[in-house]
């Protein structure tokens, strides 16, 4: 098998299926490995992936299980793949046909983990935004996230990296929850990364559609399990972090990035809800880990412990 499994979880994407299973199988190096894994789908979704394995066998490996959640078949995944580097691809988006080769030579270079970008488009393929964030040359993990975590508009999407497979199995990391896996366990993976690179290629096209995908819906009751299970990220984060082998500083700024993850998670809740998490922010004292760098930041800080509803409106009027 070559370098690269590409891991496809498959749950309700019948509408934009085709357009990425072409992306896939039509890309100009050959020599990958397709990891598609149905979740329980209840649509037509199976059927699709049928048409594919009939015309690419060769290249896809199907596996089929009871709908668990993103995190667990993202796990199935992981440990399935049998090449060296691993690439998620959500199946309502879809990826340039020539992204593996346009990769390739940091594969070649043995690089950990390699960050690429994404175009956001409409269903139809129109293009809304291209990703910002910084492009670098080959680094550390920790140098790249200190360079990332406050400047990346998309840090902990794992649909942005071709990263090593050891990264996850000899850390044993996993990702955990029903909601926000990619920010309970990607900022944890790039710091665990022996060398980074941050390229300027647009290799990724988020599609922006309103369904009931694996990742969006607006379900209210969904948000706030969203922000349960965001506080459980970062109660393990806090625990993972203080025991890597990285400097106070990237320490520092890894809670920072946490904290301010969190904090900003409070404008997607009703007041009676904000409140309730409002109490376990601060039972977590969390803004101690806001560190004063700037006067800009002293003021924030000053905001957070004084009100944190006044802080939700400056980040809002920042945006």
């Amino acid at each position: 098998m070559g370098k690269i499994s590409i891991i496809a979880p498959v749950y309700k994407t019948e509408k934009q299926l085709r357009k990425c299973l072409d992306s896939l199988v039509n890309q100009t190096v050959k020599n990958i490995e397709i990891i598609v894994i149905n979740d329980g789908t209840p649509d037509n979704s199976e059927s699709i992936v049928n048409e594919y394995i009939a015309k690419y066998g060769q290249m896809i490996r199907y596996y089929k299980k009871e709908n668990e959640g993103i995190a667990k078949t993202r796990n199935l995944g992981i440990e399935k793949a049998s090449s060296e580097y691993i690439l998620f691809v959500d199946t309502d988006d879809y990826i340039e046909t020539n992204l593996v080769e346009e990769l390739l030579p940091y594969v070649d270079m043995d690089i950990d983990m390699i960050k690429f970008k994404f175009t956001r488009v409409d269903e139809k393929g129109n293009k809304i935004l291209k990703s910002e964030g910084p492009v670098f040359d080959v680094t550390t993990g920790e140098e790249a996230f200190n360079k990332l975590y406050c400047t990346d508009v998309v840090l902990d999407s794992p649909c942005l990296y071709l990263m090593k497979k050891t990264l996850f199995t000899e850390n044993g990391f996993y990702f955990k929850r029903t909601y926000h896996e990619d920010f309970g366990l990607i900022p944890l993976v790039i710091l665990k990364a022996k060398s980074f690179v941050s390229t300027d290629k647009y290799l990724y096209y988020y599609v922006q559609a309103d369904n009931d995908s694996i990742t969006r819906t607006s379900n209210y009751s969904r948000v706030v399990k969203k922000m349960e299970d965001a506080l459980g990220h970062y109660d393990d984060a806090m625990v993972e972090i203080g025991r890597m082998d990285v400097n106070e500083w990237t320490k520092e700024n890894a809670r920072i990035y946490y904290t301010n993850a969190i904090i900003l998670k409070l404008k997607t809740l009703q007041d009676k809800e904000r409140k309730i998490f409002i109490k376990e922010i601060k039972r977590r004292k969390m803004f101690k880990n806001i560190k004063v760098r700037s006067f800009k930041q002293l003021i924030k800080r000053i905001l957070l412990n004084v009100n944190i509803n006044l802080y939700l409106k400056l980040q809002h009027s920042e945006e």
